[in-house]
């Protein structure tokens, strides 16, 4: 009795496992078709564009609404994510009135060849041709968020004269601040990458090249000299808030630097506080 018992219990286990193994790799991939986002923009209003470039033989998906006459925000999202993280930015009436807007799907996420991570500077060599197909006389900013701050510090070194600012939520820049996070490690490659669910594999592999990213970037600091704004929550558990304190200290060279740390909030601030938000982009 006691050995059906096991082997029922391991049946079940290894039937769990596998069902999960299937699921994983279909879920959570935080991205949405072209053809259900333009409707979904249409509803509001909005026209939306979609487009896929090459470089490199990398494709880089990327979405845009707002004329083309008006100065530019380009949204950069954090991992795992995707463009889409950003459309009710793109949407909103009073930033399409300011703005043109695109919000890039990061190397790795959305469309731009997703599963395929990549380092931070390789990202930047390949997004960097679309900022410079951007340029339209009009200042163009950058927001990144979580990981996609850091990124943003390096496209705007690597692009001098072609960003004129940028806007760093929740950014994670201080290498002081980072985990060992071995674990990563050991769900990269080999069998245990596959428990883990649609993007989550990418960001595990970007975060393990991130931990050494993030002491590529410190000589960049240096090179940003346009306007910078920064917001962090004080409960911010994923990227602590020091991250906030950092940046403003490296930023020397920057025009200016003004930092608004939210009370209370955690990570998700473009969301979770998005009339803040709203008004810090409002107002570049």
């Amino acid at each position: 009795m006691k050995r059906k018992k096991i082997k029922k219990i391991s049946l079940t286990t290894v039937l769990v496992i596998i069902i999960w193994l299937i699921i994983a790799q279909s879920c959570m991939k935080f991205r949405i078709s072209d053809s259900d986002a333009k409707k979904e923009f249409q509803k509001e209003g909005v026209h939306l564009i979609t487009k896929t470039v090459v470089v490199d033989k990398h494709h880089i998906h990327y979405a845009q609404s707002g004329g083309d006459t008006l100065p530019t925000l380009v949204f950069v999202h954090g991992s795992p994510g995707s463009w889409s993280a950003f459309s009710q930015y793109m949407k909103d009436k009073d930033l399409l009135s300011k703005y043109r807007m695109l919000a890039v799907d990061r190397p790795g996420f959305g469309k731009s060849d997703f599963g395929k991570a990549l380092p931070m500077k390789t990202q930047s060599d390949l997004i960097s041709p679309l900022l410079n197909q951007c340029k339209n006389g009009k200042p163009l900013f950058l927001v990144g968020h979580s990981l996609g701050g850091p990124l943003a510090i390096q496209l705007y070194a690597d692009n001098p004269g072609v960003v004129d600012g940028l806007v760093l939520l929740a950014a994670s820049v201080d290498p002081a601040e980072e985990k060992k996070e071995y674990w990563r490690y050991l769900m990269d490659g080999g069998l245990l990458q596959f428990f883990m669910p649609g993007a989550f594999r990418p960001s595990n592999r970007e975060l393990i090249f991130f931990k050494k990213d993030v002491y590529d970037l410190q000589d960049k600091f240096a090179l940003v000299k346009g306007k910078v704004i920064i917001v962090h929550g004080t409960k911010d558990s994923f990227v602590p808030p020091g991250n906030a304190a950092y940046a403003a200290k490296k930023l020397v060279n920057a025009a200016s630097v003004e930092t608004t740390m939210i009370p209370g909030a955690n990570h998700f601030i473009p969301w979770e506080h998005y009339d803040t938000i709203k008004e810090v982009l409002m107002k570049l």
